[in-house]
C-alpha cells in the first residue's frame, strides 16, 4: 500500500499521475529536464511499462516499422524523473478522499493526481459479443493480439474514422502475408471521414477502391453468428477490427466527480476538474467543458506540456494559468499502407509518397524526444 503522508511540517506532497499516456509523458520529461518540483514525492500508476504510439500502429501493420519502433518506456523515463512506477491499473477513484484503487485491490493515496488512463472499447456493447472481435482499444493489447494471429484471408474493420479508414489501408496491406487478405470497410452511415473536408474524403475514398478495400456506408453488428453491415452479411470474417472510439472508464461515473453526459471526467481550460480543484485530466478520459474537443492523441500530445506547467505551478501554490487552444485546423496524416499517405488540414488535401516520409519523419522524432531524455546522464 502507498499511503499519502501527512500534511506536517516538512512532508512531502504526493503527486500521483495515473496512466502512461500522451499527456503524462510529457509531465515526466518536464520532470526530468527540470527536475520534480520541491517537496514533491511522484507517482505513476500505469498497467504498461511502455507507452505504445498508437499513430505508428499502422505502419507496423503494413511492415514499414518493427513492432517495438513506437514504444516509449515509461520505466525509463519515470526512473529519470524520479517518480515511483506501480505497474497497475486504476479500478477506482474516492476524489473526497484522495484515494484510488488499483486492480490488484491496492490503495494509493494522493494530494494531487492527473489522469491520463484513455478511454476503453466499447466494440462489444455496439456490435455484440464474438470471439473474432478485437477492440482496437486499449492498443497495446491490440498489438498482441493482432501479431499473434496467422494469416487471414477476410477481414472486416469496422468505424469509419481516421483510425478505421488508415487500418483497412494496413490489413489489406498487412506485411508477411502471401496473399493479400480481402477488407471490407464499414464505415457506418456517416460514410467515410465525417468531419473531414470534402477532398479528402474524395481522396480516401479513391485510394481504398485503388487497393480494392470494400467500403460499405452502414452500421456492422452480429446476428446469429455473423457478422452484418445493416442487412448485408458480409461472409465468414476471420476477424473484425473495431475502431469505433472510446467509451469513458466506468470508475469515472462511480467516482462522484464531476462529468460530461457521456461519463468522462469534466475538467475547465487548465485540464483541472471542474468538481475537485486537486484532481487534473487529459486525453481521453477527460472532456473540456469550456469548448467541445474530439478525442483525438493529436489533442493529448499538445495539451501534454500545458498539463505538465500547471501541475507545477499548482506543487508549487500557485495557480494553474496555461490553457492548450487548439489551432483552427491540425494536421492529421493517413497511411495508405501501400508506400504513400494523404493529408488533411482544414479544406486542403494532398496525398503521395512525400506525405509518408513526412509522417513518418513526426512520428519518429515524437518517439526520439522521449528516448534521449530517459537516457540522460
Amino acid at each position: 500500500m502507498i499511503t499519502r503522508q501527512n500534511s506536517s511540517v516538512g512532508a512531502e506532497t504526493v503527486m500521483l499521475l495515473v496512466g502512461g499516456g500522451h499527456a503524462h509523458v510529457a509531465v515526466l520529461a518536464d520532470w526530468a529536464k527540470r527536475g520534480a518540483p520541491a517537496g514533491v514525492r511522484g507517482v505513476l500508476l500505469t498497467p504498461e511499462r511502455y507507452l505504445r504510439y498508437s499513430g505508428m500502429v499502422p505502419g507496423w501493420i503494413a511492415g514499414q516499422h518493427a513492432q517495438d519502433d513506437g514504444l516509449v518506456d515509461l520505466a525509463a523515463l519515470a526512473a529519470r524523473a524520479g517518480a515511483e512506477l506501480v505497474l497497475d491499473r486504476c479500478n477506482g477513484l474516492d476524489p473526497e478522499a484522495r484515494v484510488v484503487r488499483t486492480a490488484a485491490d491496492e490503495v494509493i493515496r494522493f494530494d494531487i493526481a492527473s489522469f491520463d488512463t484513455g478511454g476503453e472499447g466499447q466494440a462489444a456493447r455496439l456490435l455484440g459479443e464474438d470471439p473474432r472481435l478485437i477492440d482496437v482499444r486499449p492498443i497495446g493489447a491490440f498489438v498482441d493480439r493482432l501479431a499473434a494471429l496467422g494469416p487471414l484471408a477476410q477481414i472486416v474493420v469496422v468505424g469509419g474514422g481516421a483510425g478505421g479508414v488508415e487500418l483497412a489501408f494496413a490489413l489489406r496491406n498487412r506485411a508477411g502475408a502471401t496473399a493479400r487478405p480481402d477488407v471490407t470497410l464499414a464505415a457506418g452511415p456517416g460514410g467515410l471521414l465525417p468531419g473531414f473536408a470534402p477532398a479528402v474524403q474524395r481522396r480516401a475514398a479513391r485510394a481504398l477502391a485503388r487497393q480494392g478495400v470494400t467500403v460499405l456506408a452502414a452500421d456492422a453488428r452480429f446476428a446469429g453468428g455473423a457478422i452484418f453491415a445493416g442487412e448485408q452479411s458480409l461472409g465468414p470474417a476471420d476477424c473484425i477490427i473495431a475502431a469505433t472510439g472510446s467509451a469513458a472508464p466506468g470508475w469515472v461515473r462511480e467516482s462522484g466527480i464531476a462529468t460530461d453526459a457521456a461519463g468522462f471526467l469534466a475538467v475547465d481550460a487548465h485540464q483541472r476538474a471542474t468538481s475537485h480543484p486537486h484532481i487534473f485530466a487529459a486525453g481521453d478520459v477527460a472532456a473540456r467543458m469550456d469548448r467541445p474537443l474530439v478525442h483525438s492523441g493529436v489533442h493529448a500530445v499538445f495539451a501534454g506540456p500545458v498539463l505538465a506547467a500547471n501541475l507545477r505551478a499548482v506543487l508549487a501554490g500557485d495557480a494553474p494559468r496555461r490553457t492548450y487552444r487548439p489551432r483552427w485546423n491540425n494536421l492529421y496524416l493517413m497511411n495508405t499502407g501501400d508506400g504513400s499517405a494523404i493529408a488533411s488540414y482544414g479544406p486542403l488535401a494532398a496525398e503521395g509518397h512525400w506525405v509518408l516520409a513526412l509522417k513518418h519523419w513526426i512520428d519518429k522524432r515524437w518517439i526520439a524526444q522521449y528516448a534521449r531524455i530517459a537516457q540522460m546522464a
